[in-house]
């Protein structure tokens, strides 16, 4: 407590009754210790102060005995046993269970001992590698090598950082651990070693190629398969091929984004494929055979007598294959009406003579502007 302030009741300054419960006050404090820790607010002398006077009230009314003698004395009957010099820290024995957990979350460093060393093997850094292919390349799959920049292990020093025929030294300042602690009231806190950043070691003489630092930036050339069927946005993993990790830690993965190019002809809905096709009139009128693209080749498609235009046919496994391996999708085909820009003088007049014969149904429209919207459009239409 400051000098010439007189102590605030301990039930004050942790905010609950006289009656709490021994969990209510434990609550109480912990909340008041995350908020007003050191290590989240540097500099601030105010905190600080709060902080202790917190963990004072906690040391007396989290004790049965030492909360009776408060309660009945007030600071007389714990003077020498509440805070300052006198408080016992070993009341605090379960205390880590307070702060279990937290200290990376809230940057507290290592609490009670924690012997976790900063500078052990860390995991290397994924990586992100994003490829563009041809939707015929994405239909029949494609092996392909890429280029991909990473951090790699440096080779004239094996990873160590030290150059040629010397080694990394043991920190004087931590001796080895990674971390210096410190004894802030009741609380250890451990904090990385500025002299070693953490490592445990330092290098008086670092390797020329690397600079001390173990790795270096290269391009590595990788072959890379993308099976049939893959779809934009679908992903690869490369195990292994991201960065490499520090002091002997594992590499971490390369994740290879696939994004594939529109089709002219060709929409895709999951593995299933939608495409427009003209037809000739009198293939719709009196029905005949037309050739459709596939993906495999051109397929024979009949079409009966009378076939509206926006009819859709299906040619089963003849869509996208799956990537997964399990068959193929379908491929949708909707007919259009195919009309010709020129005609030779017998054209016409066999028309004419045609629609002589045919009712006149142009008043049976409903006037809706279904034929004039994009073709995709009308596909959701139809199969939404």
């Amino acid at each position: 407590m400051r000098a010439g302030v007189s102590k605030r009741d301990y039930y004050e300054v942790l905010g609950v009754e006289r009656e709490a419960s021994e969990s209510q006050i434990k609550s109480a404090y912990r909340k008041l210790a995350l908020k007003y820790h050191p290590d989240r607010n540097p500099g601030d002398t105010q905190a600080e102060e709060l902080f202790k006077e917190a963990a004072e009230a906690y040391a007396v009314l989290a004790d049965d005995q030492k909360r009776s003698l408060y309660n009945r004395f007030g600071h007389a009957g714990v003077s020498g046993a509440g805070g300052g010099a006198g408080f016992d820290p070993t009341i605090f024995a379960d205390f880590s269970d307070i702060f279990s957990g937290l200290g990376d979350a809230f940057g507290f460093g290592d609490i009670f001992g924690s012997r976790r060393r900063r500078g052990g093997p860390q995991r290397g850094s994924d990586l992100r590698y994003d490829m563009e292919i041809t939707f015929e390349e994405s239909a029949k799959g494609v092996e392909t090598t890429i280029q991909i920049p990473r951090e790699e292990s440096c080779e004239p020093c094996s990873g160590s950082g030290a150059a040629a025929g010397t080694s990394a030294e043991t920190c004087s300042q931590c001796r080895g651990a990674g971390q210096l602690r410190y004894q802030q009231g009741f609380l250890t806190v451990a904090r990385p070693c500025p002299n070693c950043r953490g490592t445990g070691k330092t290098i008086a003489r670092p390797c020329a190629t690397c600079r001390g630092a173990g790795r270096v930036a290269r391009e590595r050339s990788l072959t890379v398969k993308i099976p049939a069927g893959i779809a934009s946005g679908q992903r690869l993993r490369l195990y292994g091929e991201g960065e490499n990790g520090a002091a002997g830690g594992p590499a971490g993965d390369l994740y290879v984004v696939v994004h594939v190019q529109e089709h002219a002809f060709y929409h895709r809905e999951g593995d299933d494929l939608f495409c427009e096709l003209s037809m000739p009139f009198h293939t719709l009128a009196i029905g005949g055979e037309v050739k459709v693209p596939t993906l495999d080749g051109r397929e024979q498609l009949h079409i009966p007598a009378g076939t509206q235009p926006g009819t859709r046919f299906k040619l089963r496994g003849k869509g996208m294959p799956s990537v997964a391996g399990r068959g193929h999708g379908d491929l949708h085909v909707i007919s259009r009406v195919s009309v010709p820009k020129k005609l030779t003088r017998e054209q016409k007049r066999l028309i004419e003579d045609l629609a002589r014969t045919m009712p006149d149904e142009s008043g049976d429209s409903d006037g809706s502007e279904a034929a004039e919207k994009p073709f995709f459009e009308r596909v959701k239409d139809i199969f939404g």
